[in-house]
C-alpha cells in the first residue's frame, strides 16, 4: 500500500521579508481539490496573491503564491502535513481508506476565569495557535462578573488524547488568562456536545435578514451597506463557450476579499463542477480576476442556459455577502449574528469566530454570552455565531448609528478589508 510522497506538497519560503512563499501541489484529482486545499490555507491565515490551477482529469499541478494575513507565526510544516491529508494518495486503497477513517475526535475544554475586555479573543488566539478548531461553543457570564466557558474542540495535530498536549493545553491558556483563571479542564467531550449541535430559533424576520439574496441600495436598517460593501454589487460573472472544444470558460471580475478564492471554490465544489485550468491574478485596484476552464462531473460542457445561469446566480450571491451580518434586539439585550455557509461535505469557513472576537475587542464591546450552532434553510445549511453584547460608554446599542458601526467593523474584519 502506497502513501502520499512528501513530493506531493512543496514550499518554497520567501527569501526576504514581505516576499510571497510559494506552494507547490502534485498529486491525483478529485472534485473539490482546490476547494479543501484553500479552506486549509485560509485556516493558516495566509492570503493567496495569485495562483494557478491544471488538471487533466487524473492529476493536478496547483502553484499558489501566498502572504500570512497577519505577524501570526505559520508552522509551515504543519500546514504540509495538513495539505497532504486532502490530497489523494496515488494508491486507490490508500485514498478508500481515509476516506473511511473515523473522523476526530472532539474534546470539551472547560475553563472558568474572571470576566474582562477581549477575554474570548485571547482565548481563541490561543486555541488558534495550537492548532485546535473550535467545533462548538457556548459561553455564558455570571451575575458575580465570572465566564463560564465550554469550548468543544478537534486538535489538527491529532494529539489531544496525550497528557503532554492537554498539559500544553492549559498551561497556554493559564499563561493567558493570568490570576483571573480561576480553573481549567480539559477531557473527551460527551452527551452535551450533541445537545449544542442545534441552534435556538431565529425569528421569521431575522431569518430573512441572514439569509435573503439580494440588498436593497435603500436598505436602512441593521445591515446598511457602506462605500465598501456596495463594491461588491458590481461583480461581472461571464460564461463563454466558444474558447474550448470541451471546456467552458467561466470569468469572474470582482472586489478581492479574504477567503474569496475559498468562496469560488466551495460553490464550484458544491454545484459539482470540476477545473481544467484555472488563473488567478494580481489584485489590481482591490479587484480580482479568475479565469477558470471548468467541465461538468460527466466532463461535458455547460451548455444549458439555465444551468449557466443558476452558476452565475450563486456565484454573485456569494461574492456579494460570502458572510452574512445582523445585530437586532433579543428581548432587552442586543445580538449580533453571523450566519457562514457550510460546504455540502459539512465544513464551515475557518477562523470566523476568531475574526468576530478580534473586532469585538477592538471596538471595546464585552460580551455577556456566545454560541457556535447549526441552521437549515430550504437549500443549505449554515454555521450561525450569536453574541449576546453587553452595554458601555462608547457603544450605547440602541444606537442604530452605534449598531451600524459594529456591523460594519466585524464585517470588514471578516473581509480582511
Amino acid at each position: 500500500m502506497e502513501v502520499p510522497s512528501d513530493d506531493a506538497v512543496l514550499i518554497e519560503k520567501g527569501k526576504k521579508a514581505g516576499d510571497p512563499h510559494v506552494i507547490t501541489v502534485n498529486c491525483p484529482d478529485k472534485t473539490g481539490l482546490a476547494c479543501d486545499i484553500f479552506h486549509v490555507i485560509l485556516d493558516y491565515g495566509l492570503y493567496i496573491t495569485k495562483g494557478d490551477v491544471s488538471t487533466d482529469g487524473k492529476w493536478c499541478y496547483i502553484v499558489l503564491w501566498v502572504v500570512p494575513h497577519s505577524r501570526s507565526i505559520i508552522r509551515w510544516t504543519h500546514l504540509k502535513n495538513r495539505l497532504l491529508s486532502v490530497c489523494p494518495s496515488c494508491s486507490v486503497s490508500f485514498y478508500w481508506n481515509q476516506q473511511q477513517s473515523k473522523s476526530c475526535p472532539v474534546y470539551l475544554l472547560k475553563f472558568f476565569s474572571l470576566d474582562r475586555k477581549g477575554l474570548l479573543h485571547d482565548v481563541n488566539q490561543v486555541l488558534c495557535e495550537l492548532e485546535l478548531t473550535i467545533q462548538r461553543v457556548k459561553v455564558t457570564t455570571t451575575p458575580d462578573g465570572r465566564v463560564l466557558d465550554l469550548f468543544f474542540v478537534t486538535d489538527k495535530l491529532e494529539l489531544l488524547h496525550t497528557k503532554q498536549r492537554q498539559d500544553e493545553t492549559c498551561e497556554q491558556l493559564h499563561a493567558v488568562l493570568g490570576e483571573s483563571c480561576i480553573s481549567c479542564e480539559l477531557r473527551l467531550a460527551g452527551p452535551e456536545y450533541e445537545c449544542l449541535q442545534g441552534m435556538s430559533s431565529l425569528s421569521p424576520v431575522i431569518a430573512d435578514e441572514l439569509f435573503h439574496c439580494e440588498i436593497s441600495d435603500k436598505e436602512i436598517h441593521s445591515r446598511a451597506l457602506s462605500p465598501d460593501m456596495m463594491k461588491l454589487k458590481r461583480t461581472d460573472v461571464m460564461i463563454d463557450n466558444s474558447l474550448s472544444p470541451a471546456h467552458t470558460l467561466l470569468q469572474v471580475h470582482c472586489v478581492d476579499h479574504k477567503g474569496l478564492l475559498y468562496d469560488v471554490m466551495r460553490t464550484l465544489k458544491d454545484c459539482n463542477i470540476q477545473i481544467a485550468y484555472g488563473r488567478f491574478s494580481l489584485v489590481t485596484n482591490g479587484h480580482r480576476d479568475l479565469d477558470l476552464f471548468i467541465q461538468q462531473k460527466d466532463g461535458k460542457k455547460i451548455v444549458d442556459p439555465e444551468k449557466q445561469s443558476a452558476l452565475c446566480f450563486r456565484l454573485k450571491v456569494e461574492m456579494l455577502h460570502p458572510l452574512r451580518v445582523v445585530i437586532a434586539n433579543r428581548g432587552p439585550d442586543t445580538e449580533l449574528l453571523v450566519a457562514n455557509p457550510v460546504e455540502l461535505s459539512g465544513k464551515g469557513r475557518p477562523r470566523v469566530f476568531y475574526d468576530i472576537t478580534h473586532a469585538l475587542k477592538a471596538l471595546g464591546i464585552c460580551i455577556f454570552s456566545a454560541e457556535i450552532g447549526r441552521y437549515s434553510t430550504s437549500d443549505r445549511e449554515w454555521e450561525i455565531y450569536r453574541f449576546l453584547l453587553e452595554e458601555n460608554c462608547e457603544f450605547q446599542l440602541s444606537n442604530m448609528m452605534a449598531r451600524n458601526q459594529i456591523v460594519d467593523k466585524v464585517r470588514r474584519t471578516l473581509m480582511g478589508w
